[in-house]
């Protein structure tokens, strides 16, 4: 099996084998500029050699491997032998077997899957211990004898204090999460997730497992990681590349969707209305509402000549091509190209020859007809014309579909003098990727991983459905903490909005980053948020729960947060958003730097986000807040993954029965 030693002897062997790896990138870098056999061949051979030379030279600095196999004779394919299992794949010298093996290998998966019961032929697993990159200790597990347990250093790996950016999870993953990280690239899942479950690690793990799995397929088509927002993705940034995945687009929606500025504001019953889905029927009788009816026959020079296509076959061109429910931009190129081949028919007839030239000259005859039927039209100018409201004799695209108060909601009171001088909303940012999706394809992706996504609101999901339309999904959240006004409160019409209606929903009901007395707090809200959720559960025993009544919310807090500080790991004060500024100022008037591992957090940004010890500041406050203020609360109070302390000046919300240890 090997001693702590010779462990050791084979980490500095994993040094070295990385080391050569990198050598030997940069090495193929300088000769793919001479061996490929044109200019175009030499761009995508150097890409790919630079990408992978990049991706080696960004490396981490932390442990090679997290973990080993010994398999028995039980194991008709690797009777006998041993793998050090690792974050990436390190190549042996001279061709030989490899140093470590990446933990998304086929092989690797018995080091989540093996049990006790089902060694899958797996002798010994072994776990090993790091600390500041030396390695420590290692734990055996026999499983082969029928010995099992996950051992100090598993726990200890999950429960260790978390600063800065999230880490990967991938020496703890535990079997219900390794069958959705290897789920199928053309499945679609629904992680349901409690807080501390693991969701969002899950997802990224799937996006380097998939990209491992299919890197050809997914290196063309490319994935894409949306979060909530950019603190989020500060948050997750460092797990993707730890993991050897470099070339993964990370983003928000709002980002994503961001043709324009946004420089306004909506009240939120105009809000409401713009995300709700019947907008998409909306806007797209206001895009279609341009198409006119041909009107006479059209004339079409060629020299001295005019080619003439009649009314009636006119009006069929249109026709037809409106009921292909092409894009907006096609249709009006498909328009031209069958007019185009009316008038190639009658040449042709009279003995002419239509060449690529010809044809394209007939093309740019037509546009000037072809403007008044089917005219270009960009995604701004429709959003203005339906948000002024209607216009003289022309139909009202929301007549029937919005009520007059829903109308009301979204017109201007004082409409813009023209579309340049429109200022645009954050849910207008939705409206205007619906219209843009109408008239040309957005780019679409391999994979999607949509994070937070019970807060997506319909109009948000339709934009999501068309970047993965020929793709697929993971989609992470849960209903319990969903705090916008549209957030969902069920799965399955998600999935529908969402283009994956088949698209399996399954829980993650076991915490394994919050403990178990803030887990029993937060769960006391469960009843109050309408949320289809099953209560969580705690993999963790230890942590700390303390509910601190006080006469003056600052000086209570500045308390919490010099006691936290006496413990290792970050600390997070949460509180509702009005109160941030005066926490704040409390924290530096008596002498504490907020920054580094001490930060002030405003309750509507914490979503997602991790601290050893949280101070949430004033419960009711937070509740109070918002139209979803509970669950907010209930976010807020599962930021913590080590203690949690609960700061009231005022008496807590009724809904938020304490468990007997902290009453």
């Amino acid at each position: 099996m090997g001693t702590l030693d010779e462990e050791r002897e084979h980490v500095e062997r994993c040094r070295t084998g990385l080391r050569r790896m990198l050598d030997g990138a940069r090495d193929n870098v300088i000769v793919g500029e001479t061996v490929a056999g044109d200019r175009y061949s030499a761009e995508r051979l150097g890409r790919h050699l630079k990408s992978l030379a990049t991706e080696l030279s960004e490396e981490p600095g932390g442990p090679p491997f997290f973990g080993r196999l010994d398999f028995g004779p039980d194991s008709a394919e690797h009777n006998g032998r041993a793998y050090h299992i690792g974050r990436r794949h390190i190549t042996g010298a001279h061709g030989g077997p490899p140093e470590v093996i990446d933990w998304r290998a086929p092989v690797a998966r018995a080091f989540y899957r093996a049990s006790a019961r089902d060694p899958l032929g797996v002798a010994v697993r072994r776990r090993f211990g790091w600390s500041d990159g030396t390695l420590t200790s290692f734990e055996d597990e026999r499983l082969a004898r029928g010995e099992e347990g996950g051992g100090t250093i598993l726990a200890a790996e999950i429960e260790r204090p978390r600063v800065g950016p999230m880490r990967d999870i991938v020496a703890t993953i535990q079997p219900e999460q390794d069958d959705l990280v290897r789920a199928d690239l053309d499945a679609s899942i629904c992680v349901q997730g409690a807080p501390g479950t693991g969701k969002t690690a899950v997802g990224l793990h799937r996006a380097a497992y998939l990209l491992y799995a299919h890197r050809r397929r997914l290196g063309r088509d490319g994935v894409l990681v949306l979060g909530p927002n950019r603190a989020f993705l500060g948050y997750i940034s460092a797990v993707l590349p730890a993991l050897g995945e470099v070339d993964v687009e990370q983003t928000t929606l709002e980002r994503l969707l961001g043709t324009v500025p946004v420089t306004a504001a909506d009240e939120e019953e105009a809000a409401l209305v713009k995300h709700d889905a019947r907008m998409a029927l909306v806007l797209r009788r206001a895009l279609y509402g341009r198409v006119g009816k041909p009107v006479g026959p059209v004339a079409v020079a060629d020299g001295s000549y005019r080619w003439r296509v009649p009314e009636d076959e006119l009006r069929r061109i249109v026709d037809d091509t409106r009921r292909e429910s092409l894009p907006y931009g096609v249709g009006r190129e498909r328009v031209r190209a069958r007019v185009v081949a009316a008038v190639r028919r009658q040449a042709e007839s009279r003995g002419a020859t239509a060449n690529a030239a010809w044809l394209r000259r007939i093309g740019r005859g037509v546009t000037a007809w072809l403007d008044g039927v089917w005219p270009t039209v960009k995604p701004q100018e429709v959003l203005y014309e339906v948000l002024r409201g209607p216009s003289g004799d022309a139909p009202d695209p929301a007549r029937g579909v919005l009520s007059e108060a829903e109308r009301a909601a979204i017109t201007w009171a004082r409409p813009p003098r023209s579309v340049r001088s429109a200022r645009w909303t954050a849910a207008d940012l939705v409206l205007l990727d619906e219209l843009a999706g109408l008239i040309e394809r957005p780019r679409g992706y391999g994979h999607v991983i949509v994070d937070e996504a019970q807060d997506l609101s319909p109009m948000e999901c339709r934009a999501v459905a068309r970047r993965s339309e020929h793709g697929s999904l993971t989609v992470l959240g849960d209903l319990a903490q969903g705090t916008t006004p549209w957030a969902a409160t069920s799965w399955a019409p998600r999935m529908e909005l969402l283009g994956k209606p088949d698209g399996a929903v399954i829980a993650l009901t076991t915490g394994f980053r919050v403990p178990a007395v803030v887990v029993e707090l937060a769960n006391t809200l469960l009843a109050a948020l309408e949320a289809e959720v099953p209560a969580t559960r705690s993999y963790r025993t230890d942590g700390r729960l303390r509910v601190t009544g006080v006469a003056g919310l600052g000086e209570g807090v500045v308390a919490a947060v010099r006691d936290a500080l006496t413990f290792e790991g970050s600390v997070g004060v949460i509180a509702a958003d009005a109160e941030v500024e005066a926490l704040t100022s409390a924290l530096w008037n008596d002498g504490l730097d907020v920054s580094g591992r001490l930060s002030v957090v405003p309750a509507s940004l914490c979503k997602g986000l991790e601290y050893d010890h949280v101070v949430v500041a004033e419960p009711a406050a937070i509740a109070e807040a918002e139209r979803r203020g509970l669950n907010r609360l209930y976010v807020a109070l599962t930021r913590a993954v080590s203690r949690l302390d609960v700061v009231h000046a005022r008496p807590l919300p009724p809904q938020l029965s304490l468990p007997a240890a902290a009453a």
